[in-house]
């Protein structure tokens, strides 16, 4: 629930305000807002806590599954990024500090040293006229002639300026085949050519929580650093007994959530029109004893793809809440927003203790590359005492 407070300012500060509200298109509780929160990050400590074993950073950040996963891997965040206004809120809510706005804007040189880069970045189209007409000549091209123009070369960039240790990239499941698999051939390319020991897979939510979500995940270690002979498996460790639907259900559930009679109608007359055309397009009512579909970020519409039977009633919608759940967020997790955001951002966000998984075995692999650097380095000081009669 928002606070109301109510601010005294001096004409010229007023007129000011206004102008800049005006010319940004933003409202006056927005900027309000933006300033307050700017003004609490400059507390926020920006190094490695003395208790961390790691830094990280949270790019394309949502409302922070992956900054989840990652603390519970004993990390610390020390950048995260995320342009939407309402995801920003649910991130301060949870966290206490706001994400940058627009990643294009930023300049990769003032991001704070890492070890780790994370970032969940949206999958889009590359140009490839102009790589082909490189090609053409007989020129080579790189990561900046051929993801240029895409959220994507702004993870290239990062990495590029700051180096970190690994990287976990997440995506959906189609990256794989996004416009004719075009688009991941340019960026296991790109990761390449910036010298990063590339290992990619599919990976179900289904052993987590009860759902079934595949993401691509994409990780990567410095080359430069460590060397090519570096062993990554994505070896996760599913949780027993496997969750079912009935877990994160609440106990009493507003009636809000019911399908009205016109709605179900609806859905039910949908699905009977393309099951007769032979296409798999409905609704879909979620088994108490199994798992959901996909929770998806149009879940605010109807609620279509994961409906909760209801003996002796229409089906209802999951609630926000049980939405977190079946993402594997635990329920200390804010939900500052309205239904209709939660939806939205739950939908779009991560399977969290898969990505803890993952972000666990990445650590322990650092932490192992790590430890070979240090013992060769032992080894190669000790041979140097040797040859100068030391030892």
């Amino acid at each position: 629930m928002a606070k109301q407070i109510h601010v005294r300012l001096d004409d010229t500060l007023f007129e000011a305000l206004s102008e800049y509200t005006e010319a940004s298109g933003q409202s006056v509780q927005d900027c309000v807002s933006g300033a307050v929160i700017q003004l609490l990050n400059r507390h926020k400590p920006a190094t490695k806590n003395k208790t961390s074993a790691f830094t990280f950073i949270d790019l394309f950040a949502g409302i922070g599954g992956m900054r989840i996963a990652f603390d519970r891997a004993g990390g610390h965040c020390v950048y995260s990024n995320e342009w939407n206004k309402y995801s920003q809120q649910t991130y301060f809510a949870n966290f206490g500090e706001q994400p940058d706005g627009d990643i294009t804007k930023v300049n990769a040189d003032e991001i704070p040293d890492h070890d780790i880069l994370v970032a969940g970045f949206p999958c889009q189209p590359f140009s490839i006229a102009g790589v082909s007409k490189k090609n053409s000549l007989g020129r080579a091209t790189g990561f900046e002639d051929k993801t240029q123009g895409t959220l994507f070369f702004d993870v290239c960039r990062i990495l590029k300026a700051k180096r970190p240790k690994a990287f976990m990239l997440e995506n959906v499941k189609n990256l794989c085949s996004h416009d004719r698999g075009r688009t991941f051939k340019v960026i296991l390319e790109s990761l390449e050519e910036l010298d990063y020991e590339v290992f990619y897979q599919v990976l179900d939510g289904q052993n987590f929580v009860p759902q079934h979500r595949e993401r691509i995940l994409i990780v990567g270690f410095d080359r430069q650093k460590y060397g090519s002979d570096i062993d990554f498996s994505f070896d996760i460790t599913p949780v027993e007994p496997k969750p079912v639907m009935q877990d994160i259900l609440e106990a009493t559930v507003d009636d809000r959530f019911t399908l009205s009679d016109k709605l179900w109608t609806y859905l039910q007359n949908y699905a009977a029109k393309h099951k007769a055309a032979g296409n798999g397009f409905g609704y879909g009512l979620a088994p108490l004893a199994g798992v959901s579909r996909t929770l998806s970020a149009r879940y605010y519409k109807d609620g279509s793809e994961v409906l909760i039977p209801q003996p002796g009633r229409n089906p209802r919608k999951l609630t926000p809440r049980e939405c977190a759940r079946l993402q594997g967020f635990p329920d200390t997790f804010k939900i500052p927003v309205s239904d209709t955001q939660a939806y939205k951002q739950f939908g779009n966000s991560v399977v969290v203790p898969l990505m803890a998984n993952v972000a666990k075995l990445i650590v322990q692999t650092v932490n192992e590359l790590d430890d070979r650097l240090e013992n060769k380095d032992i080894r190669v000081y000790e041979m140097q005492q040797l040859r100068t009669g030391v030892m």
